[in-house]
């Protein structure tokens, strides 16, 4: 890897990393964000939501747009609107308290969920961008799936360190450090417009070509989506749990809290970051590690509904995180090394919708589910995983070489699909 490919690689790293830590750096003070403004535990759980919410509905509309007009021209405008975000969402709890400080956090966390939906997704083909070669590509999406699990790391116990000074300080960390990733991203990020120069398709023509990619490849892309959604809703709404349990039944707070919520996310920081070196271009060994991550977090997730300890549910939660960081990358490359460039903004972005799907879901369902008792809310948290093990295993089958999945019945919707889009191109234009 190039000198230059790598200052680029650790720029574009950078933004998983923050938006990551914009995410999650209030998931710790969120018992102390509901004490201060008299809100309910679903209500301050929104604070999670509101933020996937907005990327999900704006995050193709992001990818499409890179792919027409260039990933750093989406990035970089995407940054800014988060930080200013982050702002907005300070400022309200700095300055008024009770509901009206609510309303306008709430608000604040839209508008950086607006700037994540322009600025998180594009990582994922920027990379297939910048290299070659399949191996870089795995060893780059690797670290770039490291970077947002380091943040899901670093988040709780730096959002419990800033919320210790005074509670609404994560909310300006945000654009602190949004500025300093514009910055690396602006200098150090050579990539082509859209990865290499060309004339794109208007967004009609661009619509059919898309709608015929689904209908040869969609059982396993949307399983490829599933599988990310489903890694994500546990991830927040464990985070969730614990943030919740530490505080109430256990009195931690502060740091050591955050020390403790960081145990199961550091796991899939070093998983995530072993796996993108390991599985270079073998899609037959990504699918491998996907499954068995995924039949590893189930497994888990039924040994932390039977073990109430807080040391023994920390451990089951850890091996679990070994799970997801096997998955995710694996995911991500299939992502990228199956899709020319001229679509590979899209598909990611969608993958991306997914994910923040996840995220969304995660808090307020968890919220509810602690009404039940503690083995109910794991054992079903697990069936999502294993529905997603069963997908990794049965509807996704990697060919060497080549895109994933291309069995006979992907070649009968592809003859379908063929004549749709033959159909609606063949319809004339309105004239202007």
């Amino acid at each position: 890897m190039e000198a230059g490919k790598r200052g680029a690689l650790l720029s574009v790293a950078t933004i998983p990393l923050i938006m990551t830590l914009g995410s999650s750096m209030v998931v710790p003070v969120l018992p102390k964000i509901a004490d201060q403004l008299g809100v309910s535990p679903l209500a301050v759980s929104l604070l999670i939501t509101v933020y996937s919410a907005a990327a999900i509905l704006l995050v193709p509309l992001a990818g499409y747009l890179s792919d027409r007009f260039g990933r750093k021209a989406v990035i970089l405008p995407g940054l800014l609107l988060a930080g200013m975000g982050g702002a907005v969402s300070g400022t309200a709890a700095w300055l008024w308290t009770g509901q009206a400080a609510y309303g306008v956090i709430l608000a604040g966390r839209l508008l950086q969920g607006i700037g994540a939906a322009g600025a998180a997704p594009i990582v994922l083909p920027l990379i297939g961008d910048l290299y070659r070669r399949e191996s870089d590509v795995s060893r780059g999406l690797g670290i770039v799936e490291t970077a947002n699990t380091f943040g899901k790391v670093l988040s709780p116990i730096l959002g419990a360190a800033l919320a210790g000074v005074v509670w609404f300080f994560p909310f300006f960390a945000l654009p602190v450090f949004c500025a300093v990733s514009m910055i690396l991203v602006a200098f150090l990020v050579k990539a082509p417009q859209g990865g290499k120069a060309r004339e794109l398709k208007p967004f009609g023509p661009f619509l059919c070509s898309l709608f015929r990619l689904f209908g040869v490849k969609g059982r396993w892309l949307f399983s490829v989506f599933a599988i990310g959604g489903v890694a994500m809703f546990v991830i927040f709404g464990v985070q969730f749990y614990l943030s919740s349990i530490l505080e109430a039944e256990y009195g931690i707070r502060g740091v050591r809290k955050g020390l403790l919520l960081a145990i199961p996310l550091a796991s899939i920081s070093l998983t995530s970051y072993l796996t993108g070196r390991w599985i270079g271009r073998s899609k037959k060994g990504m699918k491998r590690a996907a499954a068995g991550g995924l039949l590893l977090l189930t497994a888990s997730l039924l040994a932390a509904g039977l073990l109430e300890r807080l040391p023994y549910l920390l451990g089951s939660l850890f091996v679990g995180g070994i799970g997801i960081g096997a998955a995710l990358p694996c995911m991500d490359a299939f992502l990228t090394q199956c899709f020319e460039e001229e679509q590979r903004g899209t598909v990611t972005s969608l993958y991306s919708s997914a994910r923040f799907l996840g995220v969304a879901l995660g808090p307020p369902a968890v919220s509810l589910l602690m009404q039940s008792s503690h083995r109910t809310l794991f054992f079903l948290l697990a069936v999502p995983c294993a529905a997603a093990a069963l997908l990794a295993l049965f509807a996704i089958r990697p060919r060497e070489g080549g895109a994933a999945g291309g069995d006979r019945t992907a070649r009968k919707r592809s003859s379908i699909a063929e004549r749709v889009t033959a159909r609606l191109r063949t319809r004339k234009p309105v004239r202007q």
